[in-house]
């Protein structure tokens, strides 16, 4: 802790009562979840030392969607938390029985998790500056709370799907015969906590096998095999002569395992490796001898091929099966006292009650695909931008979706289909480029086969790091990392093969140096390859964020690739596509519009005069790392610290040129990448950076005008309403640039609706926008209510509420047009 800090603490050393009379800013509320929790006398001071210096923050729901109390209750939680996680990782003692975890602090104070995640994002950003001045900069990355939180969506995607394929294998209580109705209700019950008690065993002690979606879905299978094995079949809700789950089979019955793998898109190498694991667990845990089950003349085991099964007698018999429960229940305590903010006991605990009755991941949202067009200019007519479908969509592809007719996939059916592609169609495929696009490579100015399979390894080692890092705070396995990182070079090779075949046919000829030889192309695939990965496996141990932090790449880079990436692949499984469809939205609509983002470094020289303001907000992109610099670093010594941030600026990259995108614009020809020789579309020699911007502008137009003509409808708005709206949002994109940096889209629009119905005299408040708002696909409490939040934090400091500042804007700069738009239409 900083001296400050400290003085801090210090000072409120008399304030950890609440007869204390110096207690400003903490609430008697705070300390009735101490006292309940028993919390100790050190952390309670360090507590509260942060609720006093907070206490002149202005905590409020937004949109009151919360009582004062209610969000005091959060913001206590939220406080105790951070003492509790962050003090830890500053090296100070804590004593195991004094270990206070999330899921604690919660239950005490009678709040559910996903309400928390809600408003812990207000916090995080209030907090900021407290935070930082007790704990460092980086305190964010070492709260782990939006790790935390995916982990918590990991496990519930999990949990359902366990909870279903138990369900469909053994027979609800009424059914079994020759039971009493409470014995079976008992024995039914205590054969699903079982399972899940095991399966908990089974990622304590192999945590590195963990990683993802697939892997827990694998881990799964095999305890419902064993399940299957040992619960008695009287509880069967199938029969193995005509079950669909049974479907391998030969001379000597079913093939349990394979029909398993045939049933949940598993592979049987990881389902048999993870059995055994599960299998030494009861041996280890619960002392139980194994045998082979070809040797056992158990009932379970009819028409089922035993070869190379294990059976363990009596396990789930009445006498043993309570005791084994209570047995790996106390395992799984001694476990998480040491480790983890969750008791992950809760997924299949309705006692909790720490959980949403929802999943925590929300609906998922189907996204149709429109053609890209030629830029729309500020002239072209508002009704042809706005005749676009009614559906949500990309504004990317021409392949319409029809989402109502559409069978929903779970993230489980979603993530175990993607994942039999990735074994099927690119784990099959060499680990190098194929001889035909070496002859790419070879026919470039110079050959550039060494140059581009060197950066494929620095570059996807940088994200897949193939060694423990003392100094990462993403912990990977070998092995795990090894498989990803090979999965994601096959797939750019492959990609990049297909998009070189198609832009050598369209020039007529194979010489594509320019192409070939751009960096950034080449980084960008390579994370779009990963990403991919990463989605496909739905991992939690590596976000997007983290992908283009490690290569040097910012979202605007990405976004130019997604739409080439998806056309050129044309095996990629239909939910891959929407979740690249619904990233390149996620791009589009905020992130490429953040700080930092290299779309600032091209807009200061499309447009000179907003110089000034980009470089008041600091918001133009570091420099590009070279590929010397992230090798240097993946070789390092794991305890150093990521590469340093380096000031914003034209710095030299890493071919020793300023980093202005001034260049001959011979690297994109479409939102992705251009060839050698091809001219200009739009003519008059136009850089890179005004091509790449109007590109950018007309996806932005295209993503608004499906978005403004979709909440004007579920407002019952007019059409004239309708294109006053596009017409003003269109005006702010070419003439008020800077009205967008660093916010969301999303915005803009509620904004422009918002001026607009004020200025026409519509009966509609700000108060009906968003709620109907919070009606439509895209919106995301996350993506929005933050992005909101930031606004209304950078009016406080001048006493403006939040409808003032929605219409400032507005009302200074357009009221002249608007009111023209109303009088003249």
């Amino acid at each position: 802790m900083s001296s400050e800090a400290a003085a801090a603490a210090a000072a409120a050393e008399d304030a950890v009562s609440p007869n204390s009379e110096d207690g400003g800013g903490v609430g008697a509320g705070f300390y009735d979840l101490c006292k309940g929790l028993d919390v100790g006398e050190d952390l309670k001071r360090e507590a509260v030392s942060l609720l006093k210096e907070s206490k002149n923050i202005r905590f409020a729901s937004p949109f009151g969607t919360r009582q004062p109390i209610e969000i005091e209750k959060f913001r206590a939680a939220y406080v105790l938390f951070c003492a509790a996680k962050l003090r830890k990782g500053q090296g100070k003692e804590e004593k195991k029985e004094e270990r206070i975890r999330l899921c604690q602090v919660l239950r005490c104070s009678k709040l559910k998790l996903d309400d928390f995640f809600k408003e812990a994002q207000q916090f995080s950003l209030k907090f900021d500056q407290i935070l930082s001045k007790f704990y460092g900069s980086d305190w964010e990355e070492k709260l782990e709370l939006k790790q935390l939180e995916k982990y918590i969506k990991l496990l519930t995607d999990a949990s359902k799907f366990y909870d279903k394929a138990y369900k469909e294998l053994f027979s609800s209580p009424s059914n079994v015969q020759h039971c009493s109705i409470s014995g079976c209700i008992r024995k039914y019950s205590e054969f699903y906590h079982f399972g899940w008690l095991l399966f908990l065993a089974l990622r304590i002690h192999t945590p590195e096998l963990f990683k993802d979606l697939v892997s827990c879905i694998h881990g799964l299978v095999a305890i419902l095999a064993i399940l299957i094995i040992h619960v008695p079949t009287e509880f069967r809700n199938f029969t193995i002569q005509d079950s669909f789950h049974f479907v391998k089979r030969s001379e000597k019955g079913v093939d349990l395992l394979a029909s398993l793998c045939q049933t949940y898109h598993t592979l049987e190498d990881h389902l048999k490796r993870m059995m055994g694991k599960a299998q030494n667990l009861i041996v280890d845990i619960l002392n139980r001898n194994p045998s082979l089950a070809s040797e056992c003349k158990a009932e379970n085991f009819d028409q089922i091929n035993t070869d190379g099964l294990i059976y363990f007698k009596d396990l789930l018999d009445e006498r043993s099966l309570q005791s084994s429960i209570l047995i790996l229940g106390r395992h799984y305590e001694n476990a998480i006292n040491t480790q983890g903010e969750l008791d992950e006991r809760m997924f299949v605990n309705d006692e909790e009650n720490l959980l949403d009755s929802e999943s925590t991941s929300g609906a998922t949202f189907c996204s149709t695909r429109f053609k890209f067009e030629s830029l729309a200019s500020p002239t072209r007519t508002i009704k042809s931008m706005l005749n676009l479908p009614r559906s949500p969509s990309s504004p990317t592809n021409g392949c319409f979706i029809n989402s109502s007719k559409m069978v929903q996939m779970t993230p489980v059916s979603s993530a175990m289909t993607s994942a039999k592609w990735l074994r099927d169609v690119i784990s099959s495929l060499p680990p190098k480029p194929s001889t035909e696009l070496e002859r790419f490579f070879a026919s470039c100015d110079r050959d550039i086969t060494s140059d581009v399979t060197r950066r494929a390894d620095i570059i996807l080692e940088a994200i897949f790091p193939s060694s423990s890092s003392g100094g990462r705070s993403i912990s990977f396995d070998t092995t795990w990392a090894k498989e990803r990182k090979m999965e994601a070079l096959k797939l750019y090779y492959r990609v990049l093969e297909a998009i070189c075949k198609a832009e050598s046919q369209l020039l007529s000829e194979n010489n594509l140096t320019s192409l070939l030889s751009n960096e950034r192309f080449h980084r960008c695939m390579l994370a779009c390859s990963a990403e991919i990965v990463l989605a496909t496996h739905k991992s939690v141990v590596m976000m997007l964020p983290d992908v283009l932090r490690a290569v040097g790449l910012t979202a605007f880079d990405l976004s130019k690739v997604i739409e080439s990436f998806v056309r050129h692949e044309e095996t990629l499984p239909r939910e891959l596509k929407r979740h690249l469809n619904s990233l390149e939205e996620q791009l589009l609509e905020s992130k490429a519009l953040e700080k930092g983002s290299s779309l600032y470094n091209s807009l200061i020289v499309v447009r000179p005069a907003l110089a000034v303001e980009i470089n008041r907000l600091a918001l133009l992109a570091d420099p590009m790392p070279s590929l010397d610099e992230i090798e240097v670093h993946n070789i390092a010594d794991r305890g150093l610290p990521p590469l340093p941030s380096r000031k914003h600026g034209a710095l030299p990259d890493q071919n020793g040129e300023a980093r202005s995108p001034k260049r001959a614009c011979n690297e994109f020809r479409s939102p992705t990448f251009a060839s050698p020789n091809q001219r200009n579309p739009v003519g008059g020699g136009e850089t890179c950076a005004e091509i790449g911007i109007k590109i950018f502008f007309s996806k932005i137009l295209k993503l608004a005008a499906i978005r403004i003509r979709s909440l004007c409808e579920r407002l019952r708005q007019s059409q004239q309403i309708l294109e006053r709206v596009y017409s003003i949002f269109q005006q702010i994109l070419f003439h008020q640039t800077a009205l967008f940096f660093n916010r969301h889209v999303d915005q803009l629009i509620l904004c422009c609706l918002y001026g607009v119905a004020k200025v026409s005299h519509a009966n509609l408040t700000f108060k009906e926008i968003v709620n109907n708002y919070r009606k439509e696909p895209q919106w995301k409490v996350e993506y929005f209510e933050v992005s909101l939040l930031v606004f209304h934090l950078q009016m406080e400091m001048r006493g403006w509420d939040l409808i003032t500042l929605i219409s400032l804007p507005f009302t200074m700069k357009y009221s002249f047009h608007q009111s023209n738009l109303c009088c003249g239409g």
